[in-house]
């Protein structure tokens, strides 16, 4: 009943949040694709940073920590694929803007990055302040810059619009919603997205148990799909609002932040480097990340102007394929 209850109250939330993310995209001036990439990202990716932080702080469980990030991260770029059977026109990264391309490349960055830092041991263990690796403020500056740099690029590419139309200027959105009423709203409805999503996996692990399943399965698989729950209903919502850069945004920059997290995860675990601390396969993960990015970017370049499977484009296919293998092969390694 509480697991029921958590998802009922995301859905319902998560709905309203999508919402009024667009009133303020369009009240503001910031686009659908900076809301999405920056505030709507920031709230639904806020449940795995507290996860992350109590299973590196309290649990100190480092690999709990990073794997659930990396994996929302893959999980992440598989509800693209997702998104593509909620958007009946066409393939969905077809009519998305391109300037997505330039958030997926600072992913990509961001992921190599992780990836390096964990892959790497010996030979950069030098290569470190205190018990934080210097991989973790880069982590956190790559992040920045990605930030500040689709901030501009937007800003640059709304002036251009707007000065080759300039009639667009008048044209007023949502006139029955005033800006304060809507950042009001918008703040409530991210407030319980948190609080419940940030619950949501301590239910999943206590339903897990009392169901008898395995806990390593739970921490790997159920909870990672578990706290991916709000970018779903979140991206799944705004795509029937017709906000497809939302519902995008909220995808990369999910992925973003997940893996900038790991960068701020290491100052709150202080036995050591964390991305030292973790397995070797954990850089697995990273790098189908960086496969299915790099899938999106082809996509997004190409825009393929039907779906090859009648449901969704062969890129979706690819994701889903991809993200179907990895959680085939951490079910057969639990086995083991």
């Amino acid at each position: 009943m509480q697991f029921l209850l958590c998802t009922a109250v995301i859905g319902f939330s998560g709905t309203r949040l999508s919402r009024y993310a667009d009133v303020l995209a369009e009240k503001t001036g910031l686009g659908r694709t900076w809301m999405g990439l920056v505030a709507v990202a920031l709230v639904t990716s806020l449940p795995e940073l507290a996860n992350g932080v109590s299973a590196v702080l309290w649990v100190k469980a480092p690999d709990l920590a990073v794997g659930n990030l990396l994996g929302a991260a893959v999980l992440n770029l598989a509800i693209l694929a997702v998104a593509d059977l909620f958007y009946p026109p066409g393939p969905v990264l077809t009519a998305a803007d391109r300037g997505h391309i330039l958030a997926a490349g600072f992913g990509i960055m961001l992921l190599g990055v992780a990836s390096l830092a964990i892959l790497t041991r010996a030979p950069l263990a030098f290569l470190s302040m205190g018990y934080v690796s210097l991989s973790s403020p880069v982590l956190l500056l790559c992040y920045l810059a990605g930030m500040h740099a689709t901030f501009r690029y937007y800003r640059r590419e709304r002036a251009e619009y707007l000065h080759e139309h300039p009639e667009e200027i008048q044209e007023l959105l949502y006139p029955e919603h005033k800006l304060s009423d809507a950042a009001l709203r918008f703040s409530l409805h991210a407030l319980v997205v948190v609080a419940v999503g940030i619950w949501l996996p301590r239910v999943a692990e206590g339903l897990a148990v009392s169901m008898g399943w395995h806990l390593t399965m739970v921490g790997t698989i159920f909870v990672a799909l578990v706290t991916t729950l709000p970018e779903m209903v979140v991206t799944i919502s705004a795509l029937r609002l017709g906000a497809v850069d939302l519902a995008v945004g909220d995808l990369l920059g999910s992925l973003m932040i997940n893996t900038a997290m790991l960068g701020l995860l290491d100052f709150f675990y202080f036995d050591g480097p964390l991305l030292r601390a973790v397995a070797p396969e954990n850089a697995a993960t990273g790098l189908l990340a960086i496969i299915m990015t790099g899938i999106a970017v082809a996509e997004l370049m190409y825009r393929p102007q039907k779906k090859v499977l009648r449901w969704m484009s062969l890129g979706a296919f690819i994701l889903v394929f991809l993200y179907a293998g990895n959680l085939f092969f951490h079910i057969m390694a639990l086995k083991k």
